[in-house]
């Protein structure tokens, strides 16, 4: 059975031109998150799919004849899209592995992602069947596309690097994010409201044109001939992953607990703007600000986060991170009735956004053996990350739906991370060895 080789080390020039390519991408990518799936869309999509006036004002829609809450749909078709991922990000792995296709299939989702952005443009409440599917693939873009694109991280820098460089391609997105998210609020506000659905079509247009800059940076992977079964190899590669943590209890327990805090961690920042505008009635305005708010928070945390680790160790800072997302959820629970303690509500999740996210990549990163199948490892880090957002999302949307109220659904959230905390407490102190030096994780 032949395998693809990865590139060849690069010069330390290529290695620095490589590693801008990667922090790019965060730039280019990052404003579907922030546009799309946090801020402008949510907004757009609570004001189109609620109708009536005064007390006979409803926010349930039909969709293929089944009545449902507008935001508990958003949470399945947004569940949907990732099951759709989880499958596909194994199959095309093992292809990415095998057939040195890596940076393609990173094209692949990028286009399919920021052309769907644009085709949302064209959203029609009375046609959500179809306007749905715009939103479905864009989702389906943007997340098959972090797999990939993680799977360079161990390819272009040593391990005891990953904390510092996964925190800036953070940062990255944060900055580049926020400044289009400004731009297309320079539109709506000056010009007006009727401008909001071109915002998507800047989001779809920024992606790409950014993405460039990766796509002629990151290195290209060679393949060797001979073998007959590449395009089963992400199954195959996946099992093989699984097998490989087999007595491996320190990165066993990493992983189960990432998974679970997936649940909580994904949720809170598709629906925070949800639970914003329905359940406390807040304006467009005041929610734009808040999300503001959350970007800049998040880059002294992501940075704050990655110098702590290396003083105390990844689990350590992982598990004070935990402690603190499930006092959001309490705090959002009980306290959160109004615009202030919104605003204190986003601050502490914001900070807490950056540095827990690259954290956690920056951790597997690092717990990994060393290979030349990085894309298999990190579509087995997708896959546990996409599980845990579909179940994360059905939880809410079921609650949402039999209680007609966001509360228990941000309630229930502080279970995962309880669980998440009891895992990651069990995860062993150990050293290892890092490219010559000894690093905690």
């Amino acid at each position: 059975m032949s395998k693809i080789t990865e590139s060849a080390p690069v010069a330390p020039a290529e290695n620095q031109r490589a590693r801008k390519g990667w922090l790019m991408y965060d730039w280019a990518n990052s404003v579907y998150s922030l546009v799309i799936s946090s801020a402008i869309f949510p907004i757009f999509y609570t004001a189109v799919t609620t109708s009536g006036e005064g007390e006979s004002i409803t926010d349930h829609v039909q969709f293929f004849g089944i009545d449902l809450i507008n935001s508990e749909l958003y949470s399945y078709v947004i569940a949907a899209s990732f099951l759709v991922v989880i499958i596909l990000s194994p199959l095309l792995s093992g292809i990415a592995d095998y057939a040195g296709k890596k940076l393609f299939f990173l094209k692949v989702f990028c286009y399919t992602g920021a052309i769907s952005c644009i085709a949302m443009f064209f959203f029609d409440a009375e046609h959500l069947e179809l306007s749905k599917l715009a939103l479905f693939f864009a989702n389906i873009g943007f997340w098959g596309s972090l797999g990939f694109y993680n799977a360079f991280l161990p390819e272009i820098a040593p391990k005891e690097e990953h904390d510092s460089l996964s925190a800036r391609g953070y940062v990255y997105g944060y900055i580049g994010s926020l400044i289009l998210l400004l731009i297309c609020l320079g539109f709506i506000l000056g010009v007006g409201e009727h401008l909001t659905r071109w915002s998507f079509v800047l989001v779809g247009i920024w992606w790409m044109v950014w993405a460039q800059f990766s796509f002629r940076r990151l290195p290209h992977s060679t393949r060797n001939k001979g073998d007959d079964h590449v395009f089963w190899k992400g199954f195959l590669e996946l099992r093989e992953v699984a097998r490989s943590l087999k007595g491996n209890s320190q990165l066993v327990r990493y992983l189960l607990s990432f998974f679970v805090m997936s649940m909580g961690v994904q949720t809170i920042i598709l629906m925070a703007t949800f639970f914003g505008t329905k359940e406390l009635g807040l304006p467009s305005d005041v929610l734009i600000i808040s999300i503001v708010l959350v970007q800049i928070i998040a880059i002294p945390g992501a940075f704050l986060f990655s110098r702590l680790s290396r003083r105390f160790g990844n689990i350590p800072i992982l598990i004070c991170a935990t402690i603190l997302w499930g006092g959001a959820c309490f705090f959002a629970y009980g306290l959160v009735h109004g615009q202030n303690t919104f605003f204190i509500a986003a601050g502490l999740i914001g900070f807490m956004i950056g540095g827990t996210q690259s954290l956690n990549r920056s951790t597997y990163s690092k717990m990994i053996p060393t290979t030349d199948d990085n894309a298999s490892y990190f579509s087995f880090y997708e896959v546990l990350e996409k599980g845990g957002i579909i179940v994360g999302m059905i939880c809410w949307g079921v609650l949402e739906g039999l209680s007609e109220s966001m509360r228990d659904s941000v309630l229930f959230l502080t279970v995962f991370f309880a669980i998440s905390l009891l895992i990651l407490l069990s995860v062993p102190r150990l050293r290892r060895k890092q490219g010559g030096s000894e690093g905690a994780v």
